[in-house]
Parts: C-alpha cells; structure tokens; sequence
C-alpha cells in the first residue's frame, strides 16, 4: 500500500510532528508539507524521511493559516491512501481518496480557545477583525471536513472534542512513544518541564511555583513558533529556573533520565506525549487535572494530577523526597508501555486497511 501523509508545517517539533514522522518512516511515505525547519527536523532524528514542500508560505497570521488552506486545497499526489495530519491538511481531503485525519485537535482558535484568543488581541478592531476571520474560515474548516472519510484522534479528550464541534466519531489511537530510548540514570537537582512557549501551556504557573521554591531548580526545554515570539519575551523567569529552547534527541533524553519529575501546566492538552516520555525514563509528572493528562497520568502512582495554580504545585514539589520519586520508577515504566510505538503502528495499519476497503466511518450519529 503506497501511503502519503500531509501535514500542516514543521516550524517547530512537537508532538504532531513526531507522531507523522514515526508514521511516515515506518510506512516508507512521504511527507507533504509547507515550510519545513530542517534542522529540528534533523535534531529529531528523523532526517532519513522523505519530506517535500508544497510552498512557503506568508509569514503574518492569520494570513499564514488562510494560505496553508490554499496550499492543501490546490495539492495533487498520487497514492493509494491519505492521511491528514493537522489543521489545515483537511483542504486536501476533497481531492485525495480514501483519507484517513489523524486529527490532533480541532482549530482551538476556532472553537474551543476562540474567546481566550480574542481577548488576548491588543485593540478592538483587532479583535473585530479576528471575529470575521474565524467565522469565515470556521465556515470553510467545517465543509472541508466533510470529505474527510476516516477520523483517528490522539485522546479521548479529542475525541469528545471532534464530536462536539464536528459531529464526527474518531478512533483513538494514542500517538507513539519509542519507549525503548528512554533510560532512569539518576534524580538529580533539577525538574523538567517540555513543551512548545506557547499561552496555551501556561508557563507563568511554573515559574510563579519555582519563585516560590528558590532552593529547587526547573529546566525548560522547547521551541518557540514565529507567532509566539512575542510571549517568549513576556517571560520572566526567576534565577532558578532555565529556558533552553530546542535540544537534540540525545540531550532531551539524557534531561528525562536525570530530572527529578516533569512539570506540565498545558491548557486542556489534547494528550501530551511528554508524561509519557518522562514516565518511560522512571519519572514522575506533575500535571494540572485537564485534558489527556488524564489519561496517561495515573494519580499517586505515576504522578500527580492538581488544580493549575503555583501554590498547589510548590507545596507538592516541596512535599516530594527523593525516596518518594524513586519508589515511583518501576510504575512509571510499565505505565509508558502502554503507548509504545509497537501499539500505534498496529493500529495505524489496520486504520489504513479498513480506509482502503470500507470507504467512510465516523459519521454523524
């Protein structure tokens, strides 16, 4: 079966992408894309699969969002199936049959996250401006994903999700974690915390908790996206915290082994591969009790779930020893197994079976 995979853009790796690469290598497909930062691409290492641009694109938003839709409406590749990774790659869908969405999320701007979106605009004509745009290009999001033929989905987070905004069933298919690379060396003085500098993860609630924990260290990793410089340059953070930006696999991993736990504070996160990543190097997490934290997190055994407050997160940090930390590993370890890679390419290929012979799935119910 000859697979081709379009995702929206590679400015910056995340969980998305990861999961498309992990896909793409194992299937031997290629990847249509726009703009694609190579170099993460590399740090990732995944520079032996086959990415292909369909064009650059406008840099300002929400020009840039408009012009990826154009980009995936006018595409043309020819394979036996389809699967579409992001937001924008449903343009696509009309012209590529049978297509599989590998939904990460419906547009949070469009739904969701579309009040919090637009308070966040410095002037009124600013945000009237975003009102038109979003329900103009809402209108276009939902007649694309009518001819979408199969949705997956990373969570059942998502999965309520879609329902709600697109009357759509989806599968569940966790996205994959290679737990194999993952190894517990040490719990040093430090915790972690990885994830894109974006709003929506909501760092000032680590930095507030570490102000208030002179004596304990955090280190940040993860990259920042053209559209959230401006927050990057909001950030303030106190002396024993350290924003890093993107690292490599190796040094990502060596931080995992030697932290004392991971720190999340990500607003409803659709699933969030890195309490998976923390749990398969014996770590626990410390996660707010939103979204697919949920789901990976078991509370008191692998981590911990709290309200999204600093003074919640001090105090548990505080309250955690390091015979606390490490009689937590072996259970982290088994838990991270559970979304190993093996599991999401099973489930993957018998997505792309059924898409293949069984034509639509998901529809309105």
């Amino acid at each position: 079966m000859r697979v081709a995979i379009f995702h929206d853009f590679f400015p910056t790796i995340g969980g998305g992408e990861r999961t498309v690469l992990t896909l793409a290598r194992a299937r031997d497909a290629t990847v249509y894309t726009t703009e694609i930062h190579r170099p993460s691409i590399e740090r990732l290492g995944f520079g032996d699969v086959q990415v292909e641009s369909l064009g650059d694109l406008v840099p300002r938003a929400p020009i840039r969002q408009m012009h990826a839709s154009l980009r995936f409406a006018t595409a043309r590749v020819d394979a036996d199936a389809y699967v579409l990774s992001g937001n924008w790659v449903v343009y696509a869908a009309r012209r590529h049959h049978p297509n599989v969405a590998y939904c990460h999320t419906p547009v949070r701007a469009f739904y969701d996250l579309r009040e919090p979106t637009i308070r966040r605009l410095p002037s009124g004509l600013q945000r009237g401006v975003a009102r038109s745009y979003i329900a103009l290009h809402s209108a276009a999001d939902r007649i694309a994903w009518s001819a979408i033929d199969r949705v997956v989905t990373n969570s059942e987070n998502t999965r309520r999700r879609i329902r709600r905004y697109h009357r759509r069933d989806a599968r569940v298919v966790y996205p994959p974690t290679d737990v194999s690379r993952y190894r517990f060396e040490a719990l040093d003085d430090f915790w972690l915390s990885v994830n894109r500098l974006t709003p929506e993860k909501r760092l000032e609630i680590q930095l507030d908790a570490f102000r208030r924990l002179p004596r304990e260290r955090l280190v940040v990793v993860g990259g920042t996206g053209r559209a959230d410089a401006r927050y990057r340059e909001t950030l303030r953070p106190p002396p024993n915290v350290e924003i890093r930006g993107e690292v490599d696999e190796a040094e990502l991993a060596r931080l995992y082994a030697r932290c004392r736990g991971l720190i999340c504070t990500a607003m409803n996160e659709d699933f969030g591969l890195t309490p998976v990543e923390a749990m398969a190097s014996g770590k626990v997490v410390l996660a707010v009790d939103e979204g697919g934290f949920r789901e990976s997190v078991v509370p008191g055994e692998t981590g911990f779930l709290l309200p999204p407050n600093a003074a919640t997160f001090a105090e548990k940090i505080a309250s955690l020893s390091v015979e606390d930390l490490a009689a937590r590993a072996e259970a982290c370890r088994r838990r991270a197994n559970a979304f190993d890679v093996s599991r999401f390419l099973e489930s993957m290929d018998a997505v792309l079976r059924e898409a293949v012979t069984g034509g639509r799935s998901g529809l309105e119910t």
